[in-house]
């Protein structure tokens, strides 16, 4: 007997056409980015069209413009899937950024196109072009997607167009990995035994990192599964914001107050004024202190060893930014917050490492940090950076390094150096202030730890925070996000287009010590500390101190 099943069969795609790239562009979850970048994006476009066109390449967009909300970006996840319908899957297929994308919007296309894939951004400040471009890439290679990438500050370059050409003919780019070497055996001596040590300890003793729901801003390359990340001695709490939320409304204003009180005192100044809806105000601040306080009696609560707030969804509709309560997280130098029985001071002179947007990858390294650096007797104080932008200055290449305002007042130079800005209403409707300044100059250890074939990895390297002039720091910040803290960052021994075409994140992991030496000793402590977790370390650059070692 036969019956008469309905078999479901899936969308018929289109078969490739001689000479058709084809183009798509991952947008926003929040509308008013997606509006506000596309002019920005469209101009990015029109270049990398203008570009192929010289190779005798036609580019096809594969979404076209909506007319109800005037913009041609892939918003959602179900959109992505159902623009993939209409992408040839052998097609060549060009990624254009321009702002800062969720990438979970593309990667099931991506996932399964057999087509050569190029991601192309934008160098430049105004949108986050080429930070939405690093996330995306480090998505792709933590799931083994197959890609090549470039960018540009205009898209005429011969660089760009030399990458251009070689993708068009060959359907890849190969980029210089000379800054890059394995770390080999160091030699025993104080800080290789006391790297093994932390490793021991975080092995044997383990640790719980609270993450408040992950999954930020489509970030799928901040996602470390359970297997990996246990593998490490390193377990997740997951929490819910909501959880946070609740917390936060039983803190009394009186004690949130004493939380602003005590950064008055510090120095710490606020651009305040009476608009909710464009200013900072007073109550904004409380709900960031609130949020402060409810994030150390929640740690406390479940005994964590750091914490991570997504704060983009769900929370950013709630109350104001989570930035302020994270720079305080990650200080030293904080307001006491007292236990629930009022016995105890809450992780009284340390910081909680807090990893901003609930990026575990930073939730790694900013563990091992913080026990390094306590370990050495250096100020365990660290923080991520967004890799923003850069440009020459004075014959060297300065990186700008922003964040959306987490930064610990010590990177500044003190909480007398810091002052309170309003985020921008495009991204933080509810407000809330940053931790605005100027990071100091001195000697860092930069890093990122992320997945690639299956296994933790981690880069590392030495960099210095420079000074520049007033003049060229305001230029800097008004082409970027002005109401961000910044860091003017020289990387040692490796060149802008080789850290873009290395970097698996669009977040760098940086951390002071005192000097060039001890910077260099605390990076060796570091670097072997993560081999004793099993994560493949990687040296970025020049570092001194293991000159014909490794």
């Amino acid at each position: 007997m036969t019956t008469a099943y309905t078999l479901p069969t899936p969308a018929e795609r289109p078969a490739a056409e001689p000479n058709i790239v084809y183009l798509i562009a991952s947008g926003d979850l929040r509308e008013s980015a997606n509006t506000a970048s596309w002019p920005v994006q469209v101009a990015v476009e029109n270049a990398v069209t203008a570009a192929f066109s010289t190779l005798g390449k036609q580019v096809r967009r594969v979404v076209d413009i909506d007319p109800a909300t005037g913009h041609g970006f892939v918003s959602s996840q179900r959109m992505g899937l159902e623009a993939f319908k209409r992408v040839p899957p052998e097609a060549p297929l060009v990624v254009a950024i321009a702002n800062w994308q969720y990438s979970h919007h593309l990667l099931a296309g991506l996932r399964t196109h057999r087509g050569p894939i190029l991601t192309v951004a934008n160098f430049a400040g105004d949108w986050p072009g080429l930070v939405g471009l690093l996330g995306l890439n480090a998505s792709m290679t933590k799931m083994g997607t197959k890609y090549s990438t470039l960018w540009s500050a205009d898209f005429t370059d011969d660089w760009f167009l030399s990458g251009l050409r070689q993708w068009v003919e060959t359907g890849s780019v190969e980029h210089d990995a000379s800054h890059v070497r394995d770390l080999s055996p160091l030699p025993e001596n104080d800080e290789t035994r006391l790297g093994v040590a932390v490793a021991r300890q975080m092995l044997l003793d383990k640790a719980i990192i609270g993450v408040f729901d992950e999954g930020c801003m489509g970030m799928y390359n901040a996602i470390i599964d359970d297997e990996l990340l246990n593998s490490t001695g390193i377990y997740k709490e997951r929490l819910s914001q909501s959880a946070l939320y609740a917390e936060m409304r039983t803190i009394p204003d009186a004690e949130a107050d004493e939380v602003g009180a005590w950064l008055v005192e510090k120095g710490m100044t606020f651009r305040l004024g009476s608009d909710e809806a464009t200013e900072l105000t007073t109550e904004q601040l409380r709900w960031q202190y609130k949020m402060y306080v409810a994030a150390l009696r929640i740690a406390d609560d479940f005994g964590l060893d750091a914490v991570g707030i997504q704060y983009q969804q769900g929370l950013k509709d709630l109350v104001p930014a989570s930035d302020l309560a994270e720079g305080l997280l990650n200080s030293s130098e904080r307001p006491p917050v007292r236990s629930r029985d009022g016995a105890r001071v809450l992780h009284q002179g340390l910081p909680l490492p807090h990893f901003n947007e609930a990026d575990e990858g930073v939730a790694v390294d900013a563990l091992i940090t913080h026990r390094v650096w306590t370990a050495m007797g250096l100020v365990p104080d660290n923080t991520l950076h967004d890799v923003r932008w850069g440009e020459d200055y004075d014959g060297r290449f300065v990186w700008v390094y922003e964040i959306s305002g987490s930064v610990p007042g010590s990177h500044l130079g003190g909480w007398q150096n810091a002052e309170g800005w309003r985020q921008g209403h495009v991204f933080f409707p509810a407000g809330g202030a940053t931790v605005n300044g100027v990071s100091k100059p001195g000697e860092i250890v930069w890093s990122r730890v992320y997945i690639m074939d299956g296994r933790l990895h981690a880069d590392v390297g030495r960099a210095s925070v420079v000074a520049l002039p007033a003049e060229e720091t305001t230029r800097r910040k008004e082409a970027t996000n002005p109401e961000w803290p910044i860091a003017h960052v020289v990387l040692h021994g490796v060149s802008r287009n080789q850290f873009m075409a290395r970097h698996k994140a669009n977040h760098v992991q940086v951390v002071y010590a005192p000097d060039a030496p001890t910077a260099d000793r605390a990076l060796i402590t570091k670097a072997t500390a993560f081999a004793g977790l099993g994560i493949q370390v990687h040296l970025c650059g020049d570092v001194a101190a293991l000159d014909g070692v490794a």
